[in-house]
């Protein structure tokens, strides 16, 4: 197996060899020892190997020169523990270059190693994840997925987004990597056209691909970047999918896929569907929808990808709670499970005691110091790779008295010194600075003060460095120590002051070098004693979230660790090692600092910033100094090989150690089996490579030993990647891509004794083939983190339990945040980190495993520098994978999202995981470590709070979230006789109230309309009109003498006088009146329509208008939206004639027709209600009554006056009346914010009206004018009642800020309330003078979805506030009835609100006449209970609660609260929701949305936001929306459009306008700044 394993290793490098080349070659190569009867799962795939090649093992022997006792022992062992029934499950191979046989193993020539350099150079990834077999495994992987292209709608951006990214914050990049060749990259653009030309190619081919169109569709300036790639790939989709017009739009969103209907055809042609309208450019919806092709084409798209089956949902459910189920991951049934033994606890070798060991680290400075103070202790090396500075023993020892001596004694004063023993204090040096470190090291140790090393803060704001500042004030340190060259570098004030750092203590910043010290006096030593248990240094640790701990580490650890390693190293005095790593903590600190003095070495450091600039410096020094040991990463080690150019000088035979520092990193195996493969030849030796392991906790863990037994070769194993993602140890099956090789980092270290136990749960022993996290028990660990007990107690005191509950020892274990098994031999794996592991639906993976993968596809010409981070975040219940990577600054938009959809794929066949989201962003823009490295927690914390910024987007939700709870299957209703018991349904009181008593009115009212009208007067905008009835009664003879009796007439006037008069002059004539609201100038295509279109509905004999609108009726952009041809005749209420009418027209019967409401619903529906005479004198009383509405009272409105109750308190309450009203034209506000709120304090009124659009002007216009309004007298404490007039559930948000903003002006809170309006009944609910406030409930909004009614407490989860709607009118009756069956519902059930009163409209007015449409609305009765009494039905969701608050006529209240209008809510997922609610969620999400707006298409959530700021935060917006709805709401959205403020139609009630807005993004109107399609 093992020599199979190695002969497909080499291919790739021994020579070029293709695809089909190599899967012949493997397929000839495995076949002998592939097992014939298929195996249940992979730990009897492995044993059924394993018996079956028993043959084959002795062939294998033949083949390949092994170590012949291994294998025969693996084949034994199995045997043998096969009878005794405990089968080991894992066997490991030994040896790299022995598996290989002598006629293929590469000769190691200059030629090949610089075929290798060639190979390498050009490649600008991160070489610790580079894997030969891995590369092969990903390509071969792609290659499957190739054979079903992936259809992924490409995102769409502005041309301006597209331009700005290219080469957006494009800095030259640095060597580090060594192995930059931009060059390489430059011809890859030539062959792509430019974004605009890819788009008009892209966009004629669709239209073509769906219509068989010759013509291209329009081009709108939103034109989308995607190349010919992209082209074809939707040629693809196109190919191979019917589109077909259903009546119902196809559900995406469950598992089926009966709607799509795959149609074979040859590979050329197209779809052609004829279309139903005669232009070629359009398709139809799902709706029926005429749209422009290019949105539609993409949805399609969409919609065709999210069909293909999931992968089969999991049917297992947890009780969230009873309203909504998620599912939770049920254990797959085939899942691998561990079944060996229980682990053994591995105890290292005795930790010899050698008589001339110092008792303390100090003790080993003094007695060097005195006895050989020529000895060299350290040498630094410059940027040219000259020595900078030896610091010798002699100069340590001194040197580090003295700033013993100086922090003791010249911080503070005598009496009160800053720094005492057992202090800690901060050790701020740079990483090329490492003398001046080890002296203020030794120092702090010398002074009995403990050092805090810490890295240099270059800014105010590095990434990470307030959680820095955070350990350093829990550590209550008051003193950084820092170098002179340092100290200058430090970022200072104006003034010269190092500024305070955020989240930092303040800091005493002492110089340490000599010159700046004063001499310690002779009598004065240090006191030197036996190492014990306080504490020595505390290291600092960043956790996965970002937070930094320090771990403390005592004295006797200290010395102990240094006797460990000394050991485990065979280290001995005077040895020349070469350090490259960070001296400052970790491998670096603890052999370059600590051991080195305790056996008087010479350390070599190499600083990174010479590695920067000579990646083979390191190699150049242990040839130049003949050293025994070196330590480095693994990505030295590549850097080396990369720059390596055949240096003849290069003898690595000194070497006895070559300590690879992240040996722990499975991905390090790579660049160590390289490195030997090419320096072999220059005297390196392969037992020479030691890889060890390490951790902040357990310092080192394990560490390979350096033998002089060549034949005895290291371990490792090839494992299966799927085992592992459940915690279990299978060898590869070789079908399978997926496989990770790992490396032993060698044995425990010497005493101390090793386990692992499960990573979760109880600290439970691992069986043998189980993956736990390793612990350690010894002396030489650390013992706490600094000042936090309880994290302590969970990482530094854990028993591990045996299988009976028992510890295994009395003594603690540490937890060392490393995954991994005890193998063969003692032998110590490691494959990850816990740090690094995301656990998915129950499986685990480790993030480097898929940085790997990623890095694989295609790595040289799209990640720059190998920049990429993978983390996980919590959505709905479970952690989701995230990956962000920095692409090359020449990459174009083809190349990003061809590379991502790669990824996806890639991912998915490897790991069989799903990536959540994908997100690219330019080169050098996420946050870096002080070594380069990325910033993992600061770049998770980014993109949570949405400041990451990335370039491009692709979430994959559809894929990845499969615990959605099930779709909601409607229940069979309970019928009538179960449920009425007299007045109560299923046990409570039927769900209806009503409002005071209307008494008596006069049957012909409209004569004391006209006699108030004497008498009245009205002001507007501050203007007195006086008595108008000759203008009224002018108006009515203009009408008489140029019409018939009955007709309807049209007024286009604006809001003001002449409305009014032209309305009574109507009545007045005997024609019937329809408001209609002028055409806006600036916006006349959109607004001019709606006019048009209400004057042909309402079949309008005449239109009256002022001079102005007559003229911008009659102008060019008018003709352009409308043909004015068709205008009815057009009278100028300017042109009025002189004399007055003889007779006024009576209505002779209560029921005629006053006047018709028009007015368009949110949904975009336009209807017209008829009100009878009768029913507007009910009205208006029903108003005067609830409101005290006296001759004497003023009433200030601002509303539009073309509809609703708008419309009857602007023209008809007043005059019913005979109280003053204020009117103020919203309009005007528009440039004086304050205009209605002064005219209110003005003239003292005490009742006032207004829209929503009105307050949020107000809101936003004034908020910080309070102050200055205050000074100008403004006062709002007369005011009683406050009327918002709405058709919608109340906009709690609102009304209270309003509310809040205003208190300070004397508005009482209890002022402002709200009323309720529907086309049906002009207004139900308003909020009077007497009666009890609104109340406000708190409702579960998952039982809303269900259209159930939970009442929750303030603030419990998913909890929804709910106003009521104001106190039910006089003469209204309401009741709350079940809208599918029509019986009534009970007390706080949700239903839709019926109202039965005099002043319902009486029916709508409409060309066609739709009785049953008409009949339904107007005139329902209830199918059980009260039959008799005739309802109108609102359209709206509602519930009645009765509470226990008194009605002004004693009785109990009856509180109505809306829920929303059933023609807007959604039905997803068999779920009722009301946009309001996702909405008000998403603008929640992120501070730069400013509106929010959603509607479905072919069953996919679109959403729609706002965004005020930059262009580039448009993509931070799509993963905040993506996982709020998620989370609050449990759907996944389809489309995230980002537009610019203003784009979402709102009227001028302050309603959104839905489907106007569904309309233009269809239509391809908006202009979207982003357009993103989640997969």
């Amino acid at each position: 197996n093992s020599a199979v394993v190695a002969k497909l290793m080499v291919l790739p490098l021994s020579s070029d060899i293709t695809q089909k080349g190599y899967e012949k070659k493997r397929s000839k190569l495995i076949g002998a020892y592939l097992p014939q009867p298929p195996a249940a799962n992979g730990a009897a795939a492995v044993r059924c190997r394993l018996q079956h090649s028993e043959g084959a093992a002795r062939r294998m022997l033949r083949t390949a020169n092994i170590g012949v006792c291994d294998i025969r022992e693996a084949a034994a062992r199995e045997r043998a523990a096969s009878t005794a029934g405990n089968r080991p499950l894992f066997y490991f191979r030994f040896g790299v270059d022995q598996a290989l046989p002598q006629e293929r193993r590469t000769p190691v020539t200059p030629s090949s190693s610089s075929r290798y350099h060639r190979r390498r150079s050009s490649g600008s990834r991160d070489e610790r994840y580079r894997s030969d077999v891995h590369t092969e495994a990903v390509q071969a992987a792609l290659a499957k997925h190739k054979e079903r292209k992936m259809a992924v709608p490409m995102p769409s951006k502005r041309r301006s987004l597209v331009v700005q990214t290219s080469m957006d914050a494009y800095t030259p990049p640095d060597t580090s990597s060594g192995s930059e060749d931009e060059g390489s990259v430059q011809g890859d653009s030539q062959g792509t056209p430019t974004s605009s030309q890819g788009s008009i190619n892209m966009e004629h081919w669709i239209s073509q691909a769906i219509h068989g169109s010759t013509t291209s569709t329009t081009s709108s300036s939103s034109t989308q970047s995607g190349g010919s790639g992209a082209a074809h790939r939707l040629a693809d989709v196109m190919a191979q999918t019917h589109i077909e017009n259903h009546s119902a739009p196809p559900d995406v969103t469950t598992y089926t896929s009966e709607h799509s209907i795959q149609v074979e055809r040859p590979q050329g042609s197209t779809a052609r569907v004829a279309p139903k309208y005669g232009n070629a450019e359009l398709m139809e919806t799902g709706d029926g929808v005429p749209v422009s092709s290019r949105v539609s084409a993409k949805i399609q798209q969409l919609v065709n990808t999210l069909k293909r089956p999931k992968r089969p949902p999991l049917r297992e459910f947890f009780v969230d709670d009873f309203e909504e189920l998620l599912e939770v991951q049920q254990p797959d049934p085939n899942q691998p499970k561990p079944e060996g033994a229980q682990m053994l606890a591995m105890r290292g070798e005795q930790l010899g005691v050698v008589t001339n060991w110092p008792p303390s680290l100090e003790a080993a400075l003094q007695r060097w110091g005195t006895i050989s103070p020529k000895a060299p202790c350290l040498t630094t090396m410059d940027t040219n790779g000259k020595p900078l500075y030896i610091l010798t023993y002699g100069k340590l020892w001194t040197r580090s008295m003295k700033v013993a001596y100086n922090i003791l004694h010249k911080l503070g004063t005598k009496q009160e010194p800053m720094v005492r023993p057992g202090d800690r204090v901060t050790l701020v040096f740079p990483n090329n600075d490492p003398a001046a470190f080890m002296v203020a090291f030794y120092g702090c140790l010398l002074a009995e003060v403990v050092p805090v090393p810490i890295e240099v803060p270059l800014t105010r704001k590095d990434a990470g460095s307030q959680q820095i500042g955070f350990l350093l004030g829990s550590c209550g340190v008051t003193v950084a120590l820092t170098s002179d060259a340092c100290h200058k570098g430090l970022p200072k004030s104006p003034t010269g002051e190092i500024p305070q750092f955020k989240g930092w203590p303040k800091l005493l910043w002492f110089v340490t070098e000599s010159k700046h010290l004063s001499k310690p006096p002779r009598d004065w030593f240090p006191h030197i004693k036996d190492a014990n248990n306080d504490t020595a240094y505390i290291e600092y640790k960043t956790c996965k979230d970002g937070s930094v701990l320090g771990v403390t580490v005592t004295r006797i650890a200290l010395l102990t660790h240094c006797q460990a390693l000394t050991q485990a190293c065979g280290y001995t005095e005077a040895e020349t090692i070469v350090n490259v790593l960070d001296f400052k903590k970790d491998v670096g600190l603890w052999h370059g600092i600590l051991t080195s003095v305790m056996n008087m070495m010479h350390v070599i450091s190499i600083p990174y910033s010479l590695m920067k600039v000579n990646p083979l410096s390191w190699i150049q020094k242990v040839c130049q100094y003949k050293a025994k040991v070196a330590c480095v990463k693994s990505r030295d080690m590549h850097w080396a090989l990369v720059a390596h150019r055949d240096q003849r000088d290069i003898n690595l035979s000194s070497l006895r150690m070559l300590i690879v520092a992240d040996g722990a990193n499975p991905w390090s195996i790579s660049s160590c089996d390289a490195f030997l493969n090419v320096f072999q030849s220059k005297g390196l030796r392969q037992e020479v490579i030691c890889p060890c392991a390490s951790s902040p906790e357990a310092l080192t863990v394990a560490i390979r030993r350096p033998t002089d037994d060549s034949n005895q070769p290291p371990g490792r194993g090839v494992l299966s990647m799927h085992g592992l993602t459940y915690g279990v140890i299978r060898v590869d099956s070789e079908e399978k891509l997926s496989v990770l090789t790992v490396q032993d980092v060698g044995l425990v270290m010497p005493g101390a004794i090793m386990c692992s136990v499960k990573p979760d749960g109880i600290p439970q022993l691992c069986k043998t083939d189980e993956i736990g996290e390793l612990c350690v028990c010894a002396i030489a660990t650390g013992t706490s983190y600094y000042g936090l007990s309880g994290m302590t107690k969970n990482t530094f005191e854990v028993f591990p339990m045996t299988s009976s509950g028992g510890p295994i020892t009395e003594y603690p274990f540490i937890r060392t945040g490393l995954l991994g098994f005890i193998g063969p031999g003692g032998l110590v794996f490691v494959i990850g980190k816990m740090d690094g592991l995301m656990v998915v639906s129950g499986r685990r993976h480790n993030a480097d495993d898929i940085v790997a993968t990623a890095l694989a596809v295609e790595p040289m010409k799209f990640v720059y520098r190998g920049r990429i981070a993978v983390f996980s975040v919590s959505v709905l219940h479970d952690e989701r994978i995230v990956i962000v990577a920095e692409q090359r600054p020449d990459s174009t938009e083809e190349d990003s999202f061809q590379w991502m959809s790669r990824v996806l794929q890639a991912i998915d066949s490897i790991h069989q995981v799903g990536v959540y989201c994908l997100a690219l962003v330019p080169a050098n823009t996420l946050p870096k470590t002080p070594l380069g490295g990325i910033h993992l927690s600061e770049t998770k914390q980014l993109f949570l709070e949405g400041s990451l910024h990335p370039c491009n987007v692709l979430m994959c939700p559809h894929t990845c979230v499969t615990n959605l709870p099930k779709p909601r299957q409607k229940q069979p209703e309970i019928g009538p006789a179960s449920v009425m018991v007299g007045n109560l349904v299923s046990g409570k009181r039927i769900a209806q109230a009503s409002g005071r008593d209307l008494g008596q009115i006069e049957d012909n009212d409209q004569a004391r309309k006209v006699r108030h009208l004497v008498a009245h007067k009205l002001t507007i905008r501050g203007l007195e009109h006086l008595p108008y009835e000759n203008r009224l009664r002018k108006l009515g003879l203009f009408r008489l003498e140029k019409r018939r009796l009955r007709e309807d007439f049209c007024f286009v006037l604006l809001a003001g006088i002449d409305l009014i008069a032209a309305f009574y002059g109507c009545l007045y004539a005997g024609c019937v009146p329809i408001t209609v609201r002028p055409p806006h100038p600036q916006n006349i295509a959109t607004t001019l329509p709606t006019v048009k279109m209400i004057v042909e509905v309402s079949r309008s004999a005449c239109l009256m208008t002022t001079q102005l609108i007559c003229k911008l009726l009659r102008s060019r952009e008018a003709a352009a939206a409308v043909d004015v041809r068709t205008w009815p005749p057009v009278l100028d209420t300017d042109d009025l004639p002189k004399k007055r009418p003889a007779q006024i027209y009576k209505p002779s019967n209560p029921e005629t027709l006053a006047y018709l409401d028009f007015s368009v619903s949110t949904t975009g529906m336009l209807a017209g209600v008829k009100m009878s005479h009768a029913a507007t004198s009910a009205f208006c009383r029903s108003i005067k009554l609830q409101c005290e509405l006296y001759p004497s009272r003023e009433v200030a409105i601002c509303l539009d006056p073309y509809c609703g109750l708008g419309f009857v308190l602007w023209c008809l309450c007043s005059v019913y009346s005979g109280h003053q009203s204020i009117l103020i034209p919203p309009s005007e506000l528009e440039t004086n914010p304050a205009l209605w709120l002064l005219a209110v304090s003005q003239y003292k009124v005490r009742d006032t009206f207004c829209s929503y659009s009105v307050m949020e002007l107000c809101t936003k216009g004034l908020g910080s004018q309070t102050e200055s309004l205050k000074a100008r007298g403004l006062d709002l404490s007369r005011v009683r009642t406050c009327v918002v007039v709405a058709e919608e559930r109340p906009r709690i948000a609102l009304t209270q800020s309003f509310s809040k903003l205003f208190k300070d002006l004397g508005l009482h809170p209890r002022a402002v309330s709200t009323s309720l309006g529907c086309r049906v009944n002009l207004a139900i609910c308003l909020q009077g003078t007497s009666g009890p406030d609104p109340t406000t409930v708190y409702v579960d909004m998952r039982a809303l979805r269900h259209d159930r009614v939970r009442l929750v407490e303030r603030g419990s989860p998913h909890s929804l506030p709910l106003m009521e709607s104001g106190k039910i009118l006089p003469g209204v009756r309401i009741i709350i009835a079940n809208p599918e069956t029509k019986g009534p519902l009970g007390d706080s059930h949700l239903g839709e609100i019926w109202v039965h009163s005099t002043h319902n409209a009486s029916g709508y007015f409409t060309i066609y006449g739709d009785e049953s449409l008409q009949s339904d609305h107007f005139n329902s009765r209830l199918s059980f209970g009260d039959t008799q009494t005739i309802w109108a039905r609102t359209g709206y969701l509602g519930f009645l609660r009765r509470t226990e608050l008194t009605d002004a006529n004693g009785e109990r209240h009856d509180a109505l609260y809306v829920v929303g209008a059933l023609d807007e809510a959604m039905e997803l997922r068999g779920m009722r929701y009301h946009p309001i609610d996702i909405e008000t969620s998403v603008i929640r999400a992120h501070k730069s949305i400013t509106e929010c707006a959603v509607f479905t298409w072919t069953n996919l959530l679109v959403v729609v936001v706002e965004l005020d700021g930059s262009e580039q935060e448009a993509l931070d917006l799509v993963p905040l929306v993506t996982n709020v709805v998620l989370e609050e709401h449990y759907l996944i959205v389809g489309v995230v459009v980002v537009v610019d403020i203003g784009v979402i139609p709102i009227n001028s009630r302050g309603e959104k306008q839905r489907m106007h807005l569904r309309d233009g993004f269809l239509a391809d109107q908006l202009d979207p700044i982003y357009v993103a399609y989640n997969m």
